[in-house]
């Protein structure tokens, strides 16, 4: 049986993430910082930020590991102060780094396993007030490629960048009906971007199903990055 780490689910991706990999023949251990209500596994506190973070309720061999928490801070560039570029920093490109360096003993202990981060199609195609999230995403997705590299061919790494996704950390931008239609429109599928739509991506890089796919960053993003 398979042991998987989803740091960061109690929402959102994470937590449709661990709901899926919980209905397989796997072991789930999720994190939770600030909200805790699931229905598919037991959480465990955990603030990435903390240099003495407490991962000693997670088993002695990990086969995969996602890295869920981030951020959405638009904001016009002449208005964002370099402290807040290097807060979201340091929760979505240092906190992944703590925890991987962190499990990496627990990571190749079986012969292979595998991690994923995540990104934002706004890395790859600009968009007016990403420059705090475009900044560490772009960060994450050189990390992505430089890990694998380094990790191979015992722990693969890849990355999914998504565009906008129904989620409560999106929430204020889909509030009304009106916002969540001008997304949607936006996208050449027409449509937003569901948790089961990241997920099912997640769970296939995590799964033995991706054995011969490392170093990808994956544009599940409804057709943005690609049509025009």
């Amino acid at each position: 049986m398979k042991n998987f780490v989803i740091i960061g689910a109690s929402s959102g991706i994470g937590k449709q993430l661990a709901s899926q990999l919980s209905k397989t023949e796997a072991t789930v251990f999720g994190t939770f910082y600030k909200t805790e209500n699931t229905d598919s596994v037991s959480l465990h506190y955990l603030n990435v930020l903390d240099e003495n973070a407490d991962l000693s309720f997670l088993p002695d061999t990990i086969d995969g590991l996602a890295y869920c928490p981030g951020s959405i801070n638009l904001k016009p560039f002449a208005r964002i102060k370099p402290e807040e570029f290097l807060q979201d920093y340091q929760l979505q490109v240092l906190g992944a780094i703590k925890i991987i360096q962190a499990l990496l003993p627990k990571l190749k202990k079986p012969e292979h396993a595998s991690i994923v981060l995540f990104s934002t199609v706004a890395v790859q195609t600009g968009f007016n007030y990403h420059t705090i999230v475009a900044a560490s995403k772009g960060a994450i997705e050189g990390l992505t490629r430089a890990l694998a590299a380094e990790l191979a061919p015992n722990i693969r790494v890849n990355c999914i960048a998504p565009s906008i996704t129904d989620t409560p950390l999106a929430a204020t931008l889909l509030s009304t009906d009106e916002k969540k239609t001008a997304n949607a429109q936006r996208h050449p599928l027409k449509k937003i971007g569901s948790v089961g739509d990241i997920a099912n991506m997640a769970e296939f890089l995590l799964t033995d199903k991706s054995a011969w796919i490392t170093g990808q960053i994956f544009q599940v993003d409804g057709g943005m990055s690609g049509l025009r």
